[in-house]
């Protein structure tokens, strides 16, 4: 069973195992609790047999018109069970009352956002991938 929760506050960096998976340089989870504290919107599902965060997603926002939606993962164990669709339509529901809410994604999952409600579109990023471990 898995509980939804977007309060950071009782999460702790040892909870936040697993992550960013197939990343060079993965954040350390006590970089991975500073992300999700410096959110402006975040949604987690825990598993409640363990207590163990399996799922997140984030927004960074103005709080005004945009937000940008950088994240979501679940680990491997966990997925397919809902857990994606289920953290992202929670984030949705939350930043309603923004004009915009952007991700970009790789195009092997574009497929997953739109059959969320989502529209393709074009973009473009820019990376420094030697401060990919926010370290």
């Amino acid at each position: 069973m898995f509980e939804y929760t977007n309060n950071t506050q009782n999460v702790t960096p040892e909870m936040l195992t697993g992550f960013f998976e197939g990343w060079a340089n993965k954040p350390s989870p006590a970089a991975h609790k500073r992300i999700l504290d410096g959110s402006y919107c975040v949604w987690m599902a825990i598993d409640v047999e363990t207590n163990m965060v399996v799922g997140f997603v984030n927004a960074v926002s103005d709080g005004v018109m945009a937000a940008y939606i950088p994240l979501l993962e679940v680990l491997p164990e966990y997925q397919n069970r809902g857990i994606g669709k289920t953290l992202v339509s929670k984030l949705l529901a939350s930043l309603k009352h923004l004009y915009m809410i952007d991700v970009l994604c790789d195009e092997d999952v574009l497929g997953y956002y739109t059959k969320l409600g989502m529209v393709a579109a074009t973009g473009a990023i820019a990376r420094n991938y030697d401060r990919q471990s926010c370290g």
